[in-house]
């Protein structure tokens, strides 16, 4: 549908766009709201959107098609005082602790209100506070800094199909919640954290394990040593000005030093380590025709997903390890034996962007007698904080490169981060020799991309093998479904719980609205590492090498999990 408006006393053209608010947005009239997300369904409870017509109706600009002829108005006497109406009831609701906020100076309420002139509050707090919910091993949830807007309801329904949370009552006595009253770890939360992500104020948040890292730095008895997974670095940077998909890997080196890590490497070479375990043991079963199709096994969203709602296939799962979970493995393999000399004790830190991993590392298969793989999970928010707790200047320090031997990785075990990475990669190593350059960067631009659902056919030694690629628990789900009912076949099923996979996880920056542009942006700068990358298959790394002959020495199993 095409035709012409007139907004705030100019003439505006519209093609298609699905609501007003699309179209007063794209005339850079930047239109306040709270429970407004493209990628979610039209909700309109926040009424911030809200514009004036021509003849005095104040209608929400969300959930309204533009309509030839239609005149409004966004900034009127009326709506400005209507919106901040709306603003002084929602903070006559919501906790006033914002100087201690962790949100403080990102909370989209306290930015509004600042940005509408309200610097006292007419009304008395009517909060009735709640208990704040700390039984999640990966994010917290405060009710009493809810504002009802319904975000994390939706994106938990409609993209992760998990259903977790849920509006209760009704009018003014409405709250946001588990069902039952239940604390998240009584749920079937998979701890994705997307709730977290679309949440506008401090109502769910990471949970913060920062200062653990500092008491462990400052024990000098302790060794403190941090992998990166590969999504951090096309995405901290934008904590500090820079845009999505620029790669600062050295500045994180740098400044993990600065913070007192003791050595720095990268979980791009454990993915190496995945790539060719998880590759064996799919042609090992695809050759035996047993536990088909195989899932893979790196996103703990996912895994958590299919203990949850789908046990019957959690034979299914590759048995590797993630890369987070293999590096714990391995290093403790390298460091056990220098804790003994040296009188130490080692402390393995992950720089993850996913909240999930946290509760990966707290998993009981990960611990062996009392000691974690990984002893502590950091977001790449967490990461930020500490940044800025310490006051390094992250526009001028100087990059520096990665500690060996755990430095090194491969472009396959780069491109993990994003949804397509890992089936890439290990389509990489079973296609090497096989295929031309061409018809190689034909197959794999099959599985890049952020469509939801991704097919790739090759054939292998005169057999075919069918691959799907799904990124959204919700879209996991349907796929299972037709797989169940044989509409499907796949031999091989890459599963990322995030939406853009690891670039969006939950434990990323948050832009202001979630876009396809962020995540394409973020994809795009781990595809540019790759694209340099002197080595691009995970078997062609010699690290990953030395590895299996001189640390591993057969030892294979450390890799796997064993059910």
């Amino acid at each position: 549908m095409s035709g012409s408006m007139i907004i705030d006393g100019k003439k505006v053209y519209f093609d298609n766009q699905k609501n007003i608010l699309s179209l007063i947005r794209d005339n850079n009239i930047d239109l306040p709201t709270f429970c407004y997300h493209s990628e979610l369904s039209i909700y309109g409870a926040c009424r911030m959107c809200s514009v004036e017509t021509s003849d005095g109706k104040i209608i929400a600009s969300c959930s309204e098609v533009p309509c030839n002829g239609m005149e409004i108005y966004t900034n009127s006497p009326r709506i400005r005082k209507y919106r901040k109406m709306i603003l002084e009831l929602l903070l006559s609701n919501h906790e006033r602790d914002c100087t201690a906020c962790e949100r403080t100076g990102k909370c989209q309420l306290q930015s509004l209100a600042r940005r509408y002139g309200i610097n006292k509050m007419r009304f008395n707090q009517l909060i009735e506070e709640q208990e704040v919910d700390y039984s999640s091993p990966s994010i917290i949830r405060n009710p009493n800094k809810c504002i009802k807007c319904g975000d994390c309801v939706m994106v938990c329904e409609e993209i992760q199909g998990v259903g977790v949370l849920g509006f209760s009552h009704r009018g003014t006595e409405v709250k946001v919640k588990p069902a039952f009253g239940k604390n998240l770890n009584e749920t079937n939360c998979v701890n994705c954290g997307q709730c977290r992500i679309v949440c506008p104020t401090a109502a769910i948040t990471i949970k913060n394990e920062t200062q653990k890292v500092w008491d462990a730095i400052y024990d000098k008895n302790i060794r403190v040593i941090a992998q990166i997974a590969p999504a951090v670095r096309v995405a901290l940077g934008e904590e500090f000005g820079l845009r999505p998909g620029q790669v600062t890997i050295g500045k994180i080196a740098s400044i993990l030093r600065r913070i007192g890590v003791d050595e720095v490497y990268d979980t791009a070479l454990s993915a190496d380590l995945t790539v060719i375990e998880e590759s064996d043991e799919f042609m090992d079963r695809f050759s035996k025709n047993e536990n088909l199709p195989l899932f893979t096994s790196c996103c703990p969203a996912w895994v958590k997903y299919v203990e949850n709602k789908y046990p019957e296939l959690t034979k299914n799962i590759s048995t590797c390890k993630s890369p987070q979970q293999m590096f714990g493995a391995v290093a403790r393999e390298v460091y056990n034996k220098k804790d003994q000399e040296d009188g130490k004790k080692t402390f393995i830190v992950s720089v993850m962007p996913c909240t999930a991993k946290k509760a990966e590392a707290a998993r009981e298969e990960f611990s062996h007698d009392g000691i974690r793989e990984v002893d502590v999970v950091l977001t790449t928010q967490e990461l930020a904080i500490m940044i800025k707790e310490i006051g390094v200047n992250f526009d001028t320090i100087e990059e520096e490169s990665l500690d060996m031997p755990f430095g090194v990785a491969s472009g396959a075990g780069i491109i993990f981060g994003t949804t397509g990475g890992v089936t890439e990669a290990v389509l990489r190593r079973l296609l090497v020799d096989k295929f031309g350059k061409e018809d190689s960067e034909i197959i794999f631009n099959n599985v890049r991309g952020l469509e939801s659902v991704k097919e790739a056919t090759v054939e292998v030694d005169g057999k075919v093998i069918k691959i799907a690629v799904v990124h959204g628990l919700k879209e996991a789900d349907t796929l299972i479904k037709q797989i169940k009912s044989g509409e499907r076949h796949y031999d091989l099923v890459e599963v990322m719980a995030c939406t853009g996979g690891c670039i969006a996880g939950g434990g990323q920056p948050v832009p202001r609205t979630i876009t396809k542009e962020t995540r394409a942006l973020r994809a795009s700068g781990l595809y540019s590492i790759d694209k340099v990358k002197p080595i691009k298959n995970s078997q062609d790394n010699y690290i990953v090498k030395s590895i299996y002959n001189d640390i591993l020495k057969g030892n294979k199993q450390i890799l796997h999990i064993h059910k």
